[in-house]
């Protein structure tokens, strides 16, 4: 059974960088594709970025682009999310996620396309 675990949240000033990690554990992940979520306060669960496991295909919100770099290192189950030039906006718990193989297609920045999510780290940018 996977289990997701994710680190490196924290404070962090405007304009400053985060690196957040993801670990896999119960199994090594043999799925289709993992990704970043975050979720503010009040707001619904946003797409950061997602990547294929096998293949490396990357996807990000056009809000993210240019900024922040989605990254994994499939023999330690590990996923990486490398957030530079970090607005307040972007204070956040967020959130790792993965895919199995499925019969549907791939949906990266859809919420309801992945099977198995970390509990979230709290990301606090400030101004």
């Amino acid at each position: 059974q996977v289990q997701l675990v994710e680190s490196g949240g924290g404070l962090v000033q405007a304009g400053g960088s985060l690196r957040l990690s993801c670990v896999v554990s119960g199994r090594p992940f043999s799925g289709y594709a993992m990704g970043w979520f975050r979720q503010a306060p009040g707001k619904e669960r946003e797409f950061v970025a997602a990547i294929t496991w096998a293949g490396g295909a990357t996807y990000y919100a056009d809000s993210v682009k240019g900024r922040f770099t989605i990254s994994k290192d499939n023999a330690k189950n590990t996923l990486f999310l490398q957030m530079n030039s970090l607005k307040p906006e972007e204070t956040a718990v967020y959130y790792c996620a993965g895919r199995d193989y499925g019969s549907r297609p791939y949906q990266p920045r859809e919420p309801s396309t992945y099977h198995f999510w970390g509990q979230g780290t709290q990301v606090t940018v400030s101004s």
